[in-house]
């Protein structure tokens, strides 16, 4: 079961980034190994891989990020079958929108166990493969990563400290040959919304929000505005593709000029008051 072709596997192709980047990516020529917690889901993806003539370079594989058991046994099939695991691209994760006197310590750890450990868990069972490879190591992170958002305190705080570790891993992976990258999309037209909580049921969470209903509903109503003009899921992948068959991929990129725009706003306000002050007047 051995094949000539670069093999990455992608986590999250139930829907959106995840779905597209495994059909640009076969389009590239690579061979996807796309997985997703439930693979009864995969019949968006083998619809679109058949559309697209790649249905032969991808194969969809059981794997929960939350699960050590489950990505180890998951990436050690997919080196054992092919003989190579050359990149991995985390991608899976769900957002969560509320705060944290509503929403209690138990849901942030629930949000940081998928964006954050599962991204860990992942990582550490393909390493050895990758440093076998000289191969390439990609996160979907956020401008969420970078810049703290009212109501996504949870998310935000996963996806930081996403950035962090890929930022302090970046220069040990190099040393052994592995590229380490972050993508950071902003608001993206897919799924994942529903995922966050911002899809149908949120008006009514804000009605039950006591003191805090107010600045949600301002957030929520910016928010709606935002995905409204949102970058398309195939867009934000070309990036991640795009990355994968670069020579020389760098730490961070961002999928949109949107997306560029805010993250260097943060990189470049060292006191802070450039960013409060632009979040504030979401929640005013």
């Amino acid at each position: 079961m051995t094949t000539d072709l670069p093999v990455v596997l992608i986590t999250g192709t139930s829907s959106g980034i995840g779905l597209e980047t495994a059909i640009g990516a076969a389009r590239a020529g690579l061979h996807v190994v796309a997985t997703m917690r439930d693979p009864g889901r995969g019949t968006a993806l083998r619809r679109a891989a058949e559309e697209a003539g790649v249905a032969g370079r991808i194969e969809v594989r059981p794997l929960d990020v939350t699960d050590a058991a489950s990505a180890r046994a998951c990436v050690a099939a997919v080196a054992a079958d092919h003989g190579r695991l050359d990149a991995v691209v985390n991608n899976a994760g769900a957002g969560r929108v509320g705060t944290l006197e509503l929403d209690g310590v138990a849901r942030a750890r629930e949000v940081m166990e998928v964006n954050f450990f599962g991204v860990l868990t992942v990582t550490e069972a393909a390493m050895p493969h990758l440093r076998a490879a000289r191969g390439r190591l990609v996160t979907v992170t956020s401008v969420g990563g970078v810049v703290g958002q009212p109501f996504n305190e949870a998310y935000c705080a996963a996806k930081f400290a996403v950035e962090g570790f890929m930022e302090s891993l970046h220069p040990v992976a190099a040393g052994l040959g592995v590229a380490v990258t972050v993508v950071e999309p902003g608001a993206v037209a897919s799924e994942f919304a529903r995922t966050a909580g911002a899809g149908d049921g949120l008006e009514e969470r804000a009605e039950q929000s006591g003191p805090y209903g107010p600045a949600l509903r301002a957030y929520l109503a910016r928010t709606a505005e935002a995905f409204a003009s949102a970058q398309s899921a195939a867009d934000a992948a070309a990036v991640i593709v795009g990355v994968l068959g670069a020579d020389r991929p760098p730490l961070r990129v961002q999928t949109s000029e949107r997306a560029r725009a805010f993250t260097g706003l943060k990189l470049a306000d060292l006191d802070g008051s450039a960013v409060t002050g632009l979040t504030a007047g979401w929640v005013a």
